[in-house]
């Protein structure tokens, strides 16, 4: 048994990218009446250089294997079924035949009620997708966004879309500048972060030191109450 992994993980990028593609045709229309300054990216090459997108393509298709695995197990358990019940139908009466038939035809909807639920259009691996790859898709886009912004881009095209290129400029392939921003941003939340703990370190000693120094006025007070 094969899962549709590939096509739904494809097509879910896919999607994203045709989307992109149309506004763009959309501002082409909408501005066309000025000059326009065009880049554009090849958002495969993208993302094969940032490794969580990497890393969270090598966990989907772990998964996928490891339920594509399932249930071929449990496939080739039905189709051993069937076999014995081809070989040992002469010996059988009608009444164990019926109900051997039912066992497979049980096992059968069974089977196809797991795949749905691993590989179906809202199933666990497109749910885990979702999870893993799109907020690194919007790490893409939000990068590319901010870099339009600085560089003053009509639109931003991606060639390794549907939409067709006969001719591309390197000097336009902004693709390893979008990389560094990704990597840059990445940067800086763990920099964030590590303030971050350091403030929570230094917060926490502060209050202990507080808490010590209110626990020795305690004492003093208590010891002039004593000398009284």
């Amino acid at each position: 048994m094969k899962s549709n992994y590939g096509t739904i993980f494809s097509n879910t990028v896919n999607m994203t990218r045709n989307i992109f593609v149309c506004f763009l045709f959309i501002g082409f229309f909408v501005f066309g009446q000025k000059p326009q300054t065009i880049a554009y990216i090849d958002m495969e090459y993208i993302l094969e250089n940032v490794p969580a997108y990497q890393e969270a393509e090598k966990k989907l298709s772990a998964k996928a294997e490891q339920w594509t695995n399932t249930l071929d197990t449990a496939e080739k358990q039905i189709m051993q079924l069937k076999n014995n019940l081809l070989h040992e139908k002469i010996l059988l009466t009608e009444e164990l035949i019926l109900e051997r038939k039912q066992e497979i035809k049980i096992k059968e909807f069974d089977l196809k009620k797991i795949e749905a639920r691993y590989f179906g259009v809202e199933g666990s691996l497109y749910l885990m997708r979702k999870q893993l790859v799109q907020p690194i898709q919007d790490q893409v886009f939000n990068a590319i966004q901010t870099i339009v912004k600085q560089k003053k881009y009509d639109f931003v095209i991606d060639r390794s879309s549907e939409l067709i290129l006969l001719h591309a400029n390197p000097k336009y392939d902004i693709s390893k500048l979008v990389i560094k921003y990704i990597n840059k941003s990445k940067k800086e939340i763990e920099i964030e972060e590590v303030k971050s703990k350091k403030k929570a370190t230094k917060d926490a000693l502060q209050k202990r030191i507080e808490a010590l120094k209110e626990k020795r006025k305690q004492k003093q007070k208590e010891r002039k109450v004593i000398r009284r």
